[in-house]
């Protein structure tokens, strides 16, 4: 008996917080027609456009908390979710050519002639292919910790992820109910392993970079409305190939760090120096989220942006 009332009573509450992080899920954006098929959106901020391309497990709320403060700073931030994820449906072809010709669908939608854009983690290759392929209607290009290829020959940043790390994550955002359980049972090894950042930096960081954490991690609930392209990520990740870095011309920002768990900083770096006049700004900690240095980031963006204001 006393175990049936504890089972009903984590139900109950499991269920209470599922219903809060669908509620959570949608709330700001809006779902926009455009040629390329339905893309979600939320938006903030007035000034310079920049389209913000959000990383695995994420979606347009993602994409806000990589945004940060930049709203506060004349940037018009316009957050959508990728193919596969929330309200975005998956196409047959969802390869990052793709992803990036339906951002310039969606600008064309919004009247948008030329914006900047950020693709943090796993948002990165489609952003650069939008740089590439379409140079006319990219002001400026952000990688943020990106997923981003390398040569065989380049020295690994951090050590991959053992396999039984990989099989254990597959099996938590798999289900709603086993990715709630985990953070609330171990939350500092959901942090370590799926946000790819070591958790004791949280004990040294600002109050304001914990509640950022917080609320990525929380916010990747319900992990349901994002597993489709979570798994596609994956592969993308473990094909990444070569792409034609000298033919952009455009201001570049990459930043990354050392101990990223996903391993992003030497591939990061090896972008940065293909790209003429790019920057690579390189933090020996801060994990996967940077954590410890929201402010350097946000500084670092605003100042790339800013001469792209209209006077």
């Amino acid at each position: 008996m006393v175990f049936a009332v504890a089972a009903l009573s984590i139900w109950w509450r499991f269920e209470q917080d599922i219903n809060l992080a669908r509620a959570r899920s949608v709330q700001g954006s809006a779902l926009i027609a455009t040629r390329c098929g339905p893309i979600e959106v939320q938006q903030a901020g007035s000034g310079v456009p920049l389209l913000m391309v959000h990383g695995s497990g994420g979606g347009h709320d993602q994409g806000m908390a990589f945004a940060g403060t930049l709203p506060q700073h004349g940037i018009r931030v316009i957050a959508m979710s990728r193919f596969g994820y929330l309200r975005t449906p998956m196409p047959a072809d969802a390869s990052a050519q793709a992803q990036a010709d339906a951002h310039v669908c969606l600008l064309d939608a919004l009247g948008i002639p030329r914006a900047a854009v950020m693709g943090g983690s796993a948002g990165a290759p489609s952003a650069l292919q939008m740089a590439i392929r379409h140079p006319d209607r990219v002001s400026a290009l952000i990688l943020l910790v990106p997923l981003a290829y390398k040569p065989q020959t380049q020295v690994e940043s951090a050590p991959p992820m053992p396999a039984w790390v990989s099989e254990v994550t597959q099996r938590l955002v798999g289900s709603d109910f086993v990715f709630w359980t985990a953070l609330h049972v171990a939350r500092d090894q959901v942090i370590k392993f799926v946000l790819g950042t070591p958790p004791e930096l949280l004990k040294t960081a600002s109050q304001h970079e914990r509640e950022r954490v917080a609320s990525m991690l929380d916010n990747i609930l319900p992990v349901s409305a994002r597993y489709a392209d979570m798994t596609h990520d994956s592969a993308v990740g473990q094909h990444l190939a070569s792409a034609p870095l000298e033919s952009l011309h455009v201001p570049t920002l990459v930043i990354s760090a050392r101990d990223d768990g996903y391993g992003t900083y030497a591939g990061a770096r090896y972008t940065a120096n293909g790209i003429t006049g790019a920057k690579f700004v390189g933090f020996e900690q801060g994990g996967h989220l940077w954590v410890g240095h929201e402010d350097e980031v946000m500084a670092e963006i605003v100042k790339l942006l800013a001469p792209l204001a209209k006077p």
